[in-house]
């Protein structure tokens, strides 16, 4: 297929890389050109415009920083429906709101095409080498059409349901990320101020059942002092904030929530919204007087694993499974 990539941002640049590095005909797109110049260099073609890569392409991937920005490209001037087709393929990678991708998906299905929502999960150097997971929310037969694309992007790839259900499930993961973020905040800052060996302290919590993805990332940078993980503190408060969203339509009635919100909340506002999300640690190194870190840990993550063909994750317990 040819795979047109709009957004080559912090994710997009990476899960573009992935369809270029293993030979997909691509064209890309991204309001700064500079971005995309790589790409060209390396054989990819360049967009003039979402409509005209919704012309020339079977599927178009956006993967944009927010809901409005991707319903700009989508229904704006020169946007992606003014292109579409019956038969071709809309893929949005972004986290976002199901509502909104559904009332997009409305408008896309109506002109014959297919829609489908598949936020990634797993971290920006995994995207880099095609090792994240995939979520994806569509007919069964629009994932099974674009399921060698999927894997491409990614090592594990869930098909979720309907579309939307993948939006849900993401906003859901990257909830608990947060969650689990702000309680090693105060697991390690407390440790430092209890004068613990922050090597030891790390080693203890990455071989015991408080470990979890989120340590072995984001403790690294945390304890470098980079705290660069390639996400910023706004981008957590529009996934949490989607999270909550969700419950409250739900009627759930959530404690640990709204916390989280007032926690971010209050970061941005002492230290922007561009601030790396570990940096939530800095309130308590403000308050405690302290700095945690500890030598030997990396800036910043690299996937060490090797890039390894993706597959479709089929749920255990799923209704009709068999082994």
């Amino acid at each position: 297929m040819k795979i047109g990539f709009i957004g080559l941002g912090n994710v997009g640049h990476k899960l573009a890389g992935s369809l270029l590095r293993n030979g997909h005909d691509l064209t890309v797109r991204d309001l700064d050109r500079a971005a995309a110049q790589p790409f060209l260099d390396g054989g990819a073609a360049w967009g003039d415009s979402p409509a005209e890569m919704a012309r020339s392409c079977e599927v178009v991937i956006t993967c944009l920083p927010s809901p409005a920005i991707c319903a700009e490209v989508m229904e704006g001037a020169g946007g992606l429906l003014e292109g579409l087709s019956p038969g071709k393929i809309w893929m949005e990678m972004s986290t976002t709101d199901a509502a909104e991708v559904q009332r997009l998906g409305q408008e896309v299905r109506a002109i014959g095409a297919e829609p489908v929502d598949c936020p990634v999960s797993g971290g920006c150097h995994r995207a880099a080498t095609g090792n994240i997971s995939i979520f994806a929310g569509c007919t069964r037969k629009t994932f099974e059409r674009i399921l060698p694309i999927l894997t491409t992007l990614g090592r594990r790839v869930l098909h979720t349901g309907d579309l939307g259900s993948a939006s849900v499930l993401k906003v859901m993961t990257n909830y608990l990320a947060t969650a689990n973020l702000v309680s090693l905040a105060e697991a390690l800052a407390t440790a430092q101020k209890a004068g613990l060996c922050m090597n030891t302290t790390y080693e203890a919590i990455r071989i015991s059942s408080g470990n979890s993805f989120v340590h072995e990332t984001e403790s690294q940078v945390i304890l470098n002092g980079s705290r660069d993980i390639s996400f910023t503190m706004d981008l957590v408060a529009k996934d949490i904030g989607l999270f909550h969203s969700i419950a409250e339509k739900a009627g759930v009635p959530l404690q640990l929530s709204p916390l989280l919100i007032e926690i971010f909340d209050d970061a941005i506002d002492r230290f922007g919204p561009r601030e790396w999300s570990p940096n939530i640690i800095k309130r308590l190194e403000e308050a405690s007087g302290i700095r945690v870190a500890a030598p030997g840990f990396p800036a910043e993550m690299v996937d060490d694993e090797p890039e390894e063909p993706g597959y479709e994750i089929v749920p255990v317990y799923r209704s009709g499974w068999t082994a």
